[in-house]
């Protein structure tokens, strides 16, 4: 590491704290949505809850700084329309 100054050293190691914890909630966040979107193609009945839960893991990654709040709700609305377009085929099938 090529950083002298005591402060320069500081700010290197919160930002390598903050990247692990960030990349913990992103990795949260996806996991979430995948298994929103399994549990409607299943047909489980706990589907609403997993989507429930994936759109407040997005919203308290939004709250802070590890997602922008436009990304956010792009996330949740692409989550929204994969799970609606998942119902209405298993509606018409």
């Amino acid at each position: 590491m090529a950083l002298r100054h005591p402060s320069a050293q500081k700010r290197h190691r919160q930002s390598l704290k903050r990247r692990v914890r960030n990349r913990s909630k992103k990795s949260t966040i996806k996991t979430f949505s995948k298994k929103a979107v399994a549990a409607v193609q299943e047909g489980s009945a706990d589907a609403q809850q997993l989507q429930q839960k994936a759109e407040s893991l997005i919203d308290k990654a939004a709250k802070g700084s590890t997602l922008h709040k436009n990304a956010a709700a792009r996330k949740k609305s692409r989550l929204a329309k994969a799970i609606n377009k998942l119902k209405a085929a298993e509606a018409q099938a």
